[in-house]
């Protein structure tokens, strides 16, 4: 259990700095072509240690029902298109088109998404706390946003939402495959399989016919994808901590810390993040908290808070607090 709130600490910093470092850069790269880069050195990066951990539960005989590697492959694929070609691309397009501490905040609505699918996909029940908390996370949200007065791009908030969503699902998709493979493992193959369907994306773009379709739909973006133009002296240092650390180092650790903990355990990452991401993007890049949306993060946090704690350890919290 201390191993596991452990990775959920370094979780917490790693995720906390995303939005920032990848704002840093955002400008230099295609979303998709910086998801093939980062998800791809990423895996890269794990592939040693998940390697090592396969040979050891073979030797040990963990894993002798071999007719499981099909399944296990058809999951890496799930996972990489769900968690990072589909979660990460509305999310590094929310990136650039909003403010780094806003997409940190709503990112930071996971937790309820991991209860709402928890509960279509593996059956968890969904308690009073946890409706309780929804609705504060989307009246936080509504504060974020500001809808009378809003300075916000609304497509950056819905690609933030899109990509919150998205990654829930993965997570919850994800529990029963690191439970038997560790989460290490699974997030390795799935970044893997994710940077081989984002290069045959990328390839795809690239065809006249193909790219001719998309600039005529409306689409020009997807259209002729860069695959390493960008890279500069200036930036690579961003790119590798983009990488190496929040993706590599960050997503396993999250999924250390639902193996070792649970999927509601490891979701703290995401209660502690509204508060640690503003701050650093104040600090770092000098992006203003105005009130409205200290208050929209002050919801979430609680309502985060809510879906976490039990109705006893909730009441026994703001008895204390009455006392003090």
């Amino acid at each position: 259990m201390p191993g596991g709130y452990l990775f959920i600490a370094l979780a917490t910093i790693l995720f906390s700095t995303m939005e920032i470092a990848l704002k840093l850069i955002s400008a230099d790269f295609h979303p998709m072509q910086l998801n093939f880069i980062r998800f791809t050195v990423g895996g890269l990066v794990l592939l040693p240690l998940a390697l090592r951990i396969m040979h050891v539960k073979r030797q040990s005989g963990e894993l002798k029902d071999e007719e499981k590697k099909g399944s296990l492959l058809a999951s890496f694929m799930l996972l990489g298109l769900v968690g990072s070609v589909v979660s990460m691309t509305f999310y590094q397009l929310a990136v650039t088109h909003a403010n780094a501490s806003v997409v940190a905040v709503l990112f930071s609505c996971n937790p309820v998404f991991v209860l709402l699918f928890a509960a279509i996909i593996l059956r968890n029940p969904i308690l009073p706390r946890h409706v309780l908390a929804l609705i504060l996370e989307c009246v936080g949200i509504l504060f974020i946003i500001n809808p009378l007065h809003t300075d916000i791009s609304l497509y950056g908030i819905v690609c933030s939402l899109l990509s919150t969503i998205f990654f829930a699902l993965y997570a919850v998709l994800g529990t029963k495959q690191c439970m038997r493979y560790t989460g290490m493992v699974i997030t390795c193959g799935s970044f893997l399989a994710a940077g081989l369907q984002l290069l045959l994306i990328i390839a795809l773009s690239h065809l006249p016919p193909v790219a001719a379709l998309l600039r005529s739909s409306g689409l020009e973006l997807f259209a002729d994808i860069p695959l390493f133009s960008g890279v500069t002296a200036d930036n690579w240092p961003a790119l590798l901590y983009v990488c190496v650390g929040v993706t590599g180092l960050g997503f396993a650790s999250y999924f250390m810390a639902m193996q070792l903990t649970s999927p509601m355990q490891a979701s703290l990452v995401f209660f502690l993040k509204p508060a640690l991401a503003p701050i650093l993007a104040l600090i770092i890049l000098k992006e203003n908290i105005p009130f409205h949306m200290a208050l929209g993060i002050g919801l979430i946090l609680v309502g985060s808070l809510a879906s976490l704690l039990s109705g006893e350890r909730l009441r026994a919290i703001l008895l204390h607090r009455q006392r003090m």
